[in-house]
């Protein structure tokens, strides 16, 4: 399987990014380090994989300025790499909060995206989005899950979490949340973790940049196709009805529900997500 990795520098930021695959050439915002980990070897026999670190996950050059994690900033950064490494139509890819780049991207690059792909993500970041989680927890969640979170709860309150390095309560704060996160309640994502470097961008992303962001903004004159690929044991974002008033916003958007997967059905379940994905490329 074709593969290379290298750098690519933006703003004093040396961006990793890792190639795996062949065919349609596809951007995966992120993290390069974490990213392989959630898609299967069958989907590089049809994509171009490109994994891209955002500036979260790249060694800081020192004092970090806020303009260094504006969205416009991430998001040129994408187009950036996307030169360098001389692509000219590209799909891409965002899971989680970084679904909002890989659209905003789309936006504002359409001439050289073909399509977007946004996984795991709410249309919001908003505090009704987050009751809305939780009134999905509640509801839904069967006792059986709910004990396995709460034993998480005990083993590490939250007066333990937060005297913990930052990047040590980051990950404890994942697999403490894993019933939220996982069709497997006790999964242990540590491994896909493991190497992966982070600097304050991250917090100051999710705390400040993805909540800002109204995915409707631009939508009007928007025509790239757009899949939204969602698992039904999702419990870290609002659930997939959250999406029904922003859907007429979308010229050209598909909704799937896994029925087995959590936050990451391209790692729970990559048979059907990879037929899902390909199939929809092929008819987009």
């Amino acid at each position: 399987m074709n593969s290379h990795s290298g750098s690519i520098e933006a703003g004093g930021f040396h961006l990793r990014y890792r190639i795996e695959g062949v065919g349609t050439p596809t951007i995966v915002i992120g993290s390069a380090r974490n990213l392989p980990h959630l898609f299967s070897q069958r989907l590089r026999e049809h994509l171009r994989l490109v994994f891209l670190d955002h500036r979260g996950f790249a060694a800081a050059p020192g004092p970090i300025d806020p303009t260094s994690f504006a969205l416009e900033t991430l998001v040129d950064d994408m187009e950036r790499a996307r030169q360098a490494l001389g692509l000219e139509r590209v799909a891409v890819m965002g899971h989680s909060g970084h679904a909002y780049m890989a659209l905003e991207y789309g936006k504002k690059y359409a001439a050289h995206v073909s399509h977007v792909v946004m996984i795991g993500i709410a249309p919001d970041l908003s505090t009704a989005s987050q009751q809305a989680a939780e009134r999905y927890w509640q509801e839904s969640v069967s006792p059986k899950r709910k004990a396995v979170f709460q034993a998480n709860l005990q083993r590490l309150p939250d007066e333990a979490l937060v005297r913990l390095p930052t990047a040590e309560r980051a990950m404890q704060t994942r697999l403490r949340n894993a019933p939220k996160i996982w069709f497997d309640p006790q999964f242990d994502e540590t491994p896909q973790w493991e190497g992966v470097e982070r600097n304050e961008i991250i917090r100051r992303v999710w705390d400040e940049v993805f909540p800002a962001i109204d995915i409707t903004r631009g939508l009007e004159t928007f025509r790239v196709p757009v899949l939204l690929a969602l698992g039904r044991y999702d419990f870290l974002v609002a659930p997939p009805s959250s999406w029904d008033p922003i859907r007429p916003y979308f010229r050209d958007l598909t909704v799937r529900v896994f029925e087995r997967s959590g936050h990451t059905p391209s790692y729970e379940e990559p048979d059907l997500f990879d037929a899902e994905l390909l199939s929809w490329m092929n008819k987009h």
